[in-house]
C-alpha cells in the first residue's frame, strides 16, 4: 500500500470523528435542534389533548342527536325555538314597540 493510502485510511476516520464532535453539539444547540424538537413535542401534546376533547364533544353531540330523534317533544321544542314554527291551531300575536 502506498503511504498516501495508509495516511488516508488513518486520517479519514479521525477527521470524521473530529467533524462529528464539533457538528453534533452545534446542530443540537441550534434553533432547529433540541429546542425545536421540544416545541414540536409540546405542540403534539396540545394537538392530542384537543383531539381527545373534540372526540368527547362529538360523542356527546351524537348522543344528543339520538335523544332528540327519539323524543318528539324535543323535536317540537327545536322547531318552535329555532325555526319559529307554530301549530295550525295556534294564534300568533306580534307586538311592536
Amino acid at each position: 500500500m502506498s503511504p498516501r493510502a495508509v495516511l488516508l485510511q488513518r486520517a479519514l476516520p479521525i477527521a470524521l470523528l473530529g467533524l462529528s464532535v464539533v457538528s453534533v453539539p452545534v446542530m443540537m444547540l441550534a434553533p432547529s435542534g433540541l429546542r425545536r424538537l421540544e416545541s414540536l413535542r409540546q405542540e403534539r401534546a396540545r394537538a392530542e389533548l384537543e383531539q381527545s376533547q373534540l372526540t368527547q364533544q362529538i360523542r356527546e353531540l351524537r348522543a344528543k342527536v339520538e335523544r332528540s330523534k327519539a323524543d318528539p317533544r324535543a323535536v317540537e321544542r327545536v322547531a318552535r325555538d329555532r325555526l319559529g314554527l307554530v301549530r295550525k291551531t295556534e294564534v300568533v300575536f306580534q307586538f311592536r314597540e
